[in-house]
C-alpha cells in the first residue's frame, strides 16, 4: 500500500501523519506532501511516525530532504516523534541519528516550547495588478525599518518587486505575501493560486517585457526557491542580516 499524509492544524502548529509501508518509491510523493506543509509556513511541523513501517530504511532520506528545505526556508522547527520500535531502532543509528526525534506527541510539544521563540512577521493580501508592487515594496520598507534593518530596505524592495511582478504576470491570482524576520535571514515569501513552477528567464525562454526576472532575485537574494502549496505555491528568498 502507498504511503498517504494525513493533516492535521494544532492551533498554529501542523501534525502530518504518513500512513502506511515506506517504501522508495513513497519518497517523492510523501516528500511533496511535506513541503506542502511547510509552505503553510506553520510555527511547527511535528511528524507522526506511529502508523508508518519502514520497509526499505533508505526510504527515510525523505525526512532528511524536508529538515534541511525547513532549515533554509521557512525556519520552521520540524520533529518527528511515536515510530514504532523498528523504525525508531533505524532512526537513532546511523545516517538518521541527527534527526530530532521524540517519544510522543507531548515529549514533541515540551520540546518545541523550551526552544520556541515568537518570530515578527507582517503579513498582506495583494491583488493581481500592477500596483500591487509598489505596495509590496512599501510593507517591506516598512518592515526593514521597523526591525532596523535599514540596510536590506534596498535589496528587499527588489526582491519583492520582481517576485510579486512574476506572480502578476503568470499566475494571475490573489498573492499573500509574507515577511518574517529568523535569527540569521529576512525571508520574503509570495504565495500565488498557479501551480506552476516558476522558470528564470534564460537564452532558451526570452522574456521581453520582464527582463531579468527571477535571475534578479537569484543574484540579490543568499537563498531563493519555491515550494508546492495547496491550490498553488510559494516562491520565497532570503537575505541575510549583517551580525
Amino acid at each position: 500500500m502507498a504511503v498517504h499524509c494525513d493533516v492535521r492544524s494544532d492551533g498554529h502548529t501542523l501534525v502530518a501523519s504518513p500512513i502506511g509501508r515506506l517504501q522508495l518509491t513513497d519518497v517523492v510523493p510523501l516528500r511533496d506532501s511535506l513541503l506542502k506543509c511547510l509552505a503553510e509556513q506553520p510555527e511547527a511541523l511535528l511528524i507522526d511516525l506511529a502508523r508508518l513501517h519502514v520497509e526499505q530504511p533508505l526510504a527515510l532520506a525523505v525526512f532528511t530532504t524536508t529538515l534541511r528545505q525547513a532549515a533554509r526556508w521557512p525556519g520552521t522547527p520540524v520533529l518527528l516523534f511515536g515510530p514504532p520500535p523498528r523504525t525508531r531502532d533505524l532512526l537513532i543509528s546511523g545516517a538518521y541519528q541527527q534527526l530530532p526525534l521524540a517519544a510522543d506527541l507531548a515529549s514533541a510539544r515540551a520540546r518545541l516550547s523550551d526552544g520556541r521563540r515568537v518570530i515578527p512577521v507582517i503579513r498582506e493580501d495583494l491583488l493581481p495588478a500592477t500596483g500591487s508592487t509598489r505596495h509590496a515594496r512599501d510593507v517591506v520598507t516598512d518592515a526593514c525599518l521597523c526591525w532596523d534593518l535599514p540596510d536590506l530596505v534596498a535589496p528587499a524592495s527588489l526582491i519583492v518587486t520582481e517576485l510579486v511582478a512574476n506572480a502578476i504576470d503568470h499566475a494571475h491570482t490573489m498573492m499573500a505575501l509574507r515577511v518574517s524576520l529568523r535569527t540569521r535571514y529576512l525571508s520574503i515569501a509570495v504565495r500565488d493560486g498557479s501551480t506552476d513552477p516558476p522558470v528564470p528567464e534564460g537564452s532558451d525562454q526570452p522574456d521581453v517585457a520582464r527582463g531579468r526576472g527571477l535571475l534578479l532575485v537569484s543574484s540579490v537574494a543568499d537563498h531563493w526557491g519555491w515550494l508546492p502549496s495547496e491550490g498553488g505555491k510559494v516562491v520565497w528568498a532570503a537575505l541575510r542580516r549583517e551580525p
